[in-house]
C-alpha cells in the first residue's frame, strides 16, 4: 500500500469513546477501520482481515481528552513516513479536541482516489503507528515549521523522522496499553458518523462504539503509542 501523495486527510472521525470505559485521567483513543464495499459503502472491518489487492481502507480516530496527534507508516518495517500532520492539511496542525471525531483519509477529499488508502499489487505488512500526546513532541515539525520543513526538502515530503525520534517512539510502543476490541463488524457507517467527521461534531451515546479503544495504564503517563498491521498478500 503506497504512502498516500497527497495524504488525503482532513480533521475529525471514529466511534464514541464510551466516558464508562475511559478514565479522562488516562490517554485514550479510539480506532474503527472502515473498508469499501462493492457499493462504495464504509464498512467496519476487523483489523486482522487480510487484504488483497485494490482493497480499499480507511481509518476513524476519537480521543478522549484534548492533545497531539501523529500517524506514522512502515511497510514490511521499512523506513518510517509520517502521514499526519500533514502540510496541505488544517496548516499541518494536529492538535484534536476530546470526542470529536478524525478520519484518516477523508471522505470529503475532492477525488475519490484521496478518499480511501487503496492496496496496490505489492503485497507486505503495513504498519500505522499512532502517537498521542498531551505536549508536541521534541523533534517533529509541526505547523510552520512542517511547512517549511517540506518546501525545502529534497524529495518533498512525506516527512520522516530522525532515527533518534524514531527509536523513542518505537520504544514507547512497550509501555503498557489496556485493549478494548470490539465483536460486531461488517456494520455500515451511520449518518451522523458521518455527518461527525465531516462536521466536527461530537457523536452521540446511541452511536457505535470504536472497533478498538486503547488506554494507557497510568494517568502519568503522557504519550499513547500504539500500532495497526494491516495484512496484505
Amino acid at each position: 500500500m503506497p504512502a498516500p501523495t497527497p495524504t488525503p486527510l482532513q480533521s475529525p472521525s471514529p466511534g464514541q469513546i464510551d466516558a464508562t470505559k475511559v478514565n479522562a485521567g488516562r490517554l485514550g483513543l479510539g480506532l474503527t477501520l472502515f473498508m469499501r464495499d462493492a457499493n462504495g459503502l464504509a464498512v467496519r472491518v476487523d483489523p486482522s482481515h487480510v487484504f488483497t489487492k485494490g482493497d480499499r481502507v480507511r481509518v476513524l480516530l476519537e480521543t478522549n481528552t484534548d492533545g497531539y496527534l501523529y500517524i506514522f507508516n512502515t511497510t514490511d518495517d521499512g523506513p518510517p513516513v509520517m502521514l499526519y500532520p500533514d502540510p496541505q492539511l488544517d496548516e499541518a496542525g494536529n492538535y484534536l479536541q476530546a470526542h470529536v471525531p478524525f478520519e484518516i483519509p477523508s471522505s470529503m477529499a475532492d477525488q475519490e482516489r484521496l478518499r480511501w488508502l487503496v492496496f496496490d499489487e505489492h503485497a507486505g505488512n503495513e504498519r500505522l503507528y499512532f502517537v498521542f500526546t498531551r505536549e508536541p513532541i521534541a523533534g517533529v515539525p509541526i505547523e510552520d515549521e512542517l511547512i517549511n520543513a517540506c518546501r525545502e526538502a529534497n524529495p518533498p515530503c512525506p516527512w520522516r523522522p530522525a532515527t533518534a525520534v524514531w527509536a523513542q517512539v518505537r520504544n514507547q510502543l512497550n509501555e503498557p496499553v489496556h485493549v478494548d476490541k470490539a465483536k460486531k463488524y461488517d456494520r455500515p457507517q451511520t449518518e451522523s458518523e458521518h455527518q461527525a467527521t465531516t462536521r466536527g461534531l461530537g457523536l452521540s451515546k446511541s452511536d457505535p462504539e470504536p472497533s478498538l479503544v486503547m488506554m494507557v495504564a497510568s494517568s502519568n503517563t503522557a504519550t499513547l503509542v500504539t500500532s495497526l498491521d494491516l495484512i496484505h498478500k
